[in-house]
């Protein structure tokens, strides 16, 4: 399993890295061709070789390279390289002219020891991260990622006052229809769950036309299936999660089947000739932006997720995971009953 990895990945998720308007390639030569070399590593998924090379670009540049520090930064989170991360965004600050420039580096910096802390269980590392937030907002204080990002950081330092009242403002920054505005509004009303392993926010248009968020399924377990209709260990997992979907019917439980299928009309064909009557979503790929979020690599791959959104287990493969399901749909069924009114 990789929740671990998964459970940092997510953090930068929640505050996805921004584009700067000149990501600033490298001008030299011969780091234009070792940064070549670096994003071919990556189609290949060699991420350490990718991640050495974009390290190598950026001092062949001479420490000048936009694009190699944003991919030092990136990479440096997903594979825990925190030396490299961490360098990649003080380059940033040093390069950065503009205040808009300078907030967006703060705030990369911020993101990166942010998930540097949650990888490692230190305060300190959380109180560098909301400096680096703070400056960013100084400079930018309607910077909404830099709002949110803060609010984590402040919750995770268990200042939790502090931590409602950036989440607060970043949900009167964000229109209603975000779901990371949706994610906020449950840490306003339960900041202990910014300190969780909580699954990406996001929101989907399944394929009869309705719309679902993750949080909007608050109080009901969810389990997501990835899958893609050309993998077949995903056509033999078919029959048991249909399997799941019916025994689980009428329960506080949600299957949404997710396709990383590139052809939306083979997608179609397959889940109506199969009668696949659950919740289902066409992704478009491993690069789709759920996919993306959940850091979906091998499929079939399984999240189950509890009422209150916390990750709680992941599968590559087909697993038996009905135990695991009829435990949290049964504290899922207790907390809508101590939730319901007296009287009712």
């Amino acid at each position: 399993m990789r929740l671990a990895v998964l459970a940092l990945t997510l953090v930068s998720i929640a505050i996805p890295l921004r584009s700067q308007e000149n990501e600033g390639p490298p001008t030299n030569p011969k780091a234009q061709k070792t940064f070549q070399e670096a994003e071919q590593y990556l189609h290949r998924h060699m991420y350490d070789a990718a991640l050495d090379g974009f390290k190598k670009a950026d001092k062949q540049n001479g420490g000048h390279c936009l694009a190699c520090q944003k991919k030092m930064v990136q990479y440096g989170i997903q594979i825990h390289e925190w030396k490299t991360a961490e360098a990649g965004a003080l380059e940033m600050i040093s390069e950065a002219r503009a205040p808009k420039e300078t907030a967006l580096a703060h705030y990369e910096f911020g993101a990166v020891l942010l998930s540097e802390g949650v990888d490692k269980h230190k305060d300190e590392i959380f109180s560098r991260a909301h400096e680096e937030m703070t400056a960013a907002l100084a400079l930018l204080p309607n910077f909404s990622e830099a709002v949110y990002g803060d609010g984590l950081v402040l919750a995770h330092l268990k200042q939790d006052d502090a931590a409602k009242g950036r989440f607060q403002k970043f949900v009167e920054l964000r229109t209603k229809d975000s779901p990371v505005r949706q994610r906020a509004l449950r840490y306003i009303d339960q900041p202990e769950l910014a300190r969780a392993r909580m699954a990406p926010p996001f929101e989907v248009t399944t394929v009869s036309g309705e719309k679902i968020s993750l949080d909007g399924l608050q109080g009901r377990v969810v389990l997501i299936d990835f899958w893609a209709t050309w993998c077949g260990p995903c056509r033999a997992a078919l029959p048991h999660v249909r399997e799941i979907a019916k025994k689980f019917q009428g329960q506080p439980l949600v299957v949404l089947s997710i396709s990383v299928d590139s052809d939306e009309s083979k997608w179609r064909e397959f889940i109506a000739k199969n009668e696949m009557t659950w919740l289902q979503y066409f992704d478009g790929g491993f690069t789709g932006p759920v996919a993306k979020a959940f850091g979906v690599q091998a499929i079939p791959n399984t999240f189950t997720i509890d009422a209150d959104g916390v990750l709680q287990d992941e599968h590559i493969g087909d697993a038996a995971i009905e135990g695991k399901l009829k435990k949290l749909v049964k504290r899922a069924q207790e907390l809508q009953v101590a939730q319901k009114p007296s009287g009712e």
